[in-house]
């Protein structure tokens, strides 16, 4: 038999043997799961998932739902092809144990597997008073019960709502508190909101976008704590500045926690960012050295980018998701030569105060930004993100048709400024810097971020074999 043979006949016999367990049921799980039944594989396949719900859609829950159009109970993924798995939902995975191959829960129970997926994305950060944060009012926005418990204190028409933080999320639900005509404040302790996504000069957009509308937005402020009235409802929001808001709702949003802990002591490089991973999916441990039987996809993922020096890239949307779990899921019952490595081209989309904004690439790569097309003042326009000669991210202000066009120029390692479109310039081309704060500050921290070259956020340990 030649080796040829036998490196087939492993992969049949896994395909249709083998037991894969998927820690995360969202929706990097599922479409992992789809994708491993339409590759073929016939084997036991667990999918583990801490809610007790079968898988969602997530970006509604911020839109359609706080605005009491879609009950939170009809976002139910839709299945592209049946996965026949066992569902072992409302359970946590809490550790994993690399050795004997299983994966615990925190029901005591252990699963083997002989290859891991690990999809767990993210949490939303919660307030970080106990206390402040357990008075009634006070919410995040992550799960679908969170986004039904806030749509039902929306439409009893609270007072004011605070929203604390003006990334995506805390934005669009001011959006949402604007068209409901709840009066809202918006707290951010950046200099504008999307800073962190998007720079200075996008966030100043948004800012006079947002105070157009209505909005009560308060930057380069913090909420220093809130109160309560003597029935455990909150009432106020008393900020840095000495000044105090009333409100009866209170929305934190205040980015997001990668779901890592679970894999303490795994030996795996995870951390802050999430779990470091090849651009094929398998993960990395702590020492750099590729795994070949645990796998990562989705917004728990960080993986080297080739159109950005080769940092490991951390993203949070919908379509990394998707295809991210489609590639890794082909990985996982496929050996070398026939990989394929996941280099999508981030791209985000947000719908808020009657605008679409849209961008493709990585803008907080670049250090320059430049108007190519359309109207700042109208709200409709085209930018480019620069680095050192390179485009390397747009933006769109309900100009999302060019985007295809700039994300082109991306993928080639275009130049900077970018061509013309040879339509809608603006009289203004010069660039500018595009003034992104420190992605130290936790609140800056952008939707997709590059995070350095090491599979590890940490120190590496050096871990000898031992004879």
């Amino acid at each position: 038999m030649t080796l040829r043979a036998t490196v087939a006949e492993l992969v049949r016999e896994f395909r249709a043997s083998g037991r894969i367990v998927i820690v995360g049921a969202s929706l990097a799980g599922l479409r992992a799961a789809e994708t491993l039944r339409g590759e073929g594989f016939t084997g036991s396949l667990t999918i583990i998932g801490d809610e007790p719900y079968e898988p969602y859609d997530r970006p509604p829950l911020s839109k359609q739902v706080l605005k009491g159009w879609v009950p939170a109970d009809h976002t139910k993924l839709p299945r592209m092809r049946e996965v026949d798995a066992d569902w072992r939902l409302g359970v946590a995975a809490v550790g994993l144990d690399r050795v004997t191959k299983r994966v615990r829960l925190a029901d005591g129970e252990e699963v083997p597997y002989d290859r891991l997926l690990i999809a767990t994305g993210t949490r939303a950060r919660q307030w970080p008073n106990p206390d402040e944060a357990a008075l009634e009012g006070v919410h995040t926005i992550r799960s679908r019960d969170d986004a039904a418990r806030l749509q039902k204190e929306f439409s009893e028409s609270p007072s004011r709502v605070v929203v604390i933080g003006a990334g995506f999320i805390g934005s669009e639900v001011a959006s949402v508190c604007r068209e409901l005509d709840i009066p809202v404040t918006v707290v951010e302790r950046g200099s504008a909101p999307l800073v962190g996504a998007l720079g200075g000069v996008i966030g100043g957009i948004a800012a006079r976008l947002q105070r157009d509308h209505g909005v009560d937005l308060r930057c380069g402020l913090g909420v220093s704590s809130l109160e309560g009235d003597s029935g455990g409802h909150v009432r106020r929001a008393c900020l840095s500045d000495g000044t105090v808001v009333d409100a009866d709702v209170v929305v934190a949003s205040l980015g997001s926690i990668r779901n890592v802990e679970w894999l303490e002591g795994s030996g795996l490089a995870a951390g802050f960012w999430g779990v470091g991973c090849d651009a094929g999916g398998r993960a990395f441990d702590i020492n750099g050295v590729v795994t070949d039987s645990v796998f990562v996809a989705g917004d728990v993922a960080r993986a080297p980018h080739v159109l950005y020096e080769y940092q490991f890239l951390a993203m949070e949307h919908w379509d990394n998701a998707v295809f991210g779990a489609e590639v890794t899921a082909h990985n996982m019952v496929n050996l070398e030569p026939h990989y394929r490595p996941h280099l999508l081209l981030p791209g985000f989309w947000s719908g808020q105060f009657g605008v679409n904004i849209k961008s493709v690439g990585v803008p907080p790569f670049g250090d320059e930004i430049v108007f190519t097309q359309g109207s700042v003042e109208d709200r409709r326009f085209a930018a480019a993100y620069g680095r050192r000669g390179r485009i390397v991210a747009a933006v769109t202000f309900d100009h999302g048709k060019w985007l295809e066009y700039y994300a082109r120029l991306i993928e080639r390692s275009g130049p900077f400024p970018p061509p013309p479109s040879g339509w809608d310039q603006p009289a203004d081309t010069e660039p500018m810097p595009a003034e992104f704060p420190d992605p130290r500050v936790p609140t800056a921290i952008p939707d997709v971020v590059l995070t350095g070259h090491a599979p590890s956020e940490r120190t590496a340990e050096f871990r000898p074999r031992r004879h």
